[in-house]
């Protein structure tokens, strides 16, 4: 079946009922598990979004004030904070501070997402958490990690997996190519600080007693790179771009333009993949260098894109779709949730009338699912804190000392 095009309308899936829930009524294989997530950017939303999505009850500490984070054109729009509740805490007051750590008392994990050093300033380290709830989990999500000659330095995703070695490897011969942000922030960052979380919450459930999760990005990147590291080491894996058979130098793995403008993918990899390839493209193989021919492959590589250019994508869809050529049409963003293949199996919802990712993965018996749309700072301020235990009388107190509360500005 040919892609559809980006006019095409959105899937016709139903609009996924969601509410702003507190522990009772939610579901997923994580209900149950009690998160206090500091508010921060990146790969601590991202990995509470995951928590969240499959059942946790996961509780965001945001600023009073608008912190200016995340997505600029609306609370709405910033999907990473979706299924949890909001409440806005001034960290800079006491009662504030002994706000969180009460919150930390009842909670499973605590999410810290900010320089080493800055929770200690605030009250909020690891010392004062721990003792007040010993089973405690204390994830820490930084960059360089918490300790080392840059843990203190500020940066980004593409200054994380350059230090990796990701960076130098992806790209074409004339430099390096960030890509996008998933491989620091939301791979090594945010999927390891799941990860994390959920080792040491299983370790605790044995043991009794907590202890303190460093996720550095560097750290995760530098995990995710393990295969490339052994191409590397055997030798196979060059380390140059554009000379791998993943970098975008082999023949049959890379992305090729079509007749109109598009772009499809092969994966070929494999001699009997490889060979499914050449017929499809109509391509005399003894005609052609070998597969493996290194030295050749730029000849190679010239034929097979020449003879894709001759189609559009969608003829190669029609032609490639459903085979064991691997394959599969390069789409936009626009078009990714059109595809029948995430139209079957449902890989975007539509929550509060914006489409987007569903939660993955799946459970047979345990599904999770977005649970509310993104929260306004601040929303669930005084409902959350009365499900977590908090009284009206303390509630009431904390509001008197300007501690909690959502303020304009």
């Amino acid at each position: 079946m040919a892609a559809p095009g980006e006019n095409d309308a959105m899937p016709d899936t139903a609009p996924q009922e969601t509410t702003a829930q507190g522990s009772s009524d939610r579901s997923g294989p994580l209900v149950g598990l009690k998160v206090v997530e500091l508010a921060g950017i990146g790969p601590g939303p991202f990995a509470a979004m995951l928590l969240a999505d499959l059942g946790a009850d996961v509780i965001r500490v945001d600023r009073q004030a608008d912190s200016g984070l995340g997505v600029p054109r609306g609370a709405e729009y910033d999907l990473m904070n979706r299924s949890r509740r909001s409440i806005a805490v001034d960290l800079k007051n006491p009662q504030g501070v002994d706000a969180v750590l009460k919150l930390a008392e009842q909670a499973d994990v605590l999410i810290d997402p900010f320089r080493p050093g800055v929770t200690e300033k605030l009250g909020l380290g690891p010392d004062e958490a721990l003792a007040r709830n010993s089973r405690l989990i204390y994830a820490r999500m930084t960059g360089f990690g918490n300790h080392g000659p840059l843990a203190h330095a500020a940066g980004h995703d593409i200054n994380y997996i350059a230090l990796s070695g990701a960076l130098h490897a992806i790209g074409t011969k004339e430099g390096p190519v960030p890509p996008l942000n998933m491989i620091g922030d939301f791979g090594g960052g945010g999927m390891y600080l799941a990860f994390g979380v959920l080792a040491a919450v299983y370790e605790a459930q044995r043991s009794g007693v907590g202890q303190v999760v460093d996720i550095g990005m560097v750290d995760g990147a530098i995990s995710l790179m393990t295969p490339i590291y052994g191409l590397q080491a055997s030798g196979y894996w060059h380390d140059a771009r554009g000379e791998n058979i993943l970098d975008g130098a082999a023949p049959f793995y890379g992305a090729f333009e079509t007749a109109d403008g598009k772009f499809v993918s092969i994966g070929s990899i494999e001699k009997k993949f490889y060979a499914i390839l050449l017929e499809k493209l109509g391509l005399d193989p003894a005609a052609l260098p070998d597969q493996m021919d290194r030295d050749r492959w730029p000849e190679l590589k010239a034929e097979i894109a020449e003879t894709i250019k001759t189609k559009t994508r969608d003829q190669w869809v029609e032609i490639m779709e459903g085979t064991d050529v691997c394959f599969a049409p390069v789409l936009s963003l626009a078009e990714a949730p059109h595809h029948p293949h995430n139209r079957a199996r449902a890989n975007f919802v539509e929550i509060a009338g914006i489409n987007q990712p569903a939660p993955a993965p799946r459970f047979s018996r345990t599904p999770g699912r977005v649970h509310s749309p993104p929260a306004m700072p601040g929303e669930h301020t005084e409902a959350a804190l009365a499900d977590w235990g908090f009284t009206e009388a303390e509630v009431s107190a904390l509001k008197d000392a300007a501690a909690i509360g959502r303020k304009n500005g």
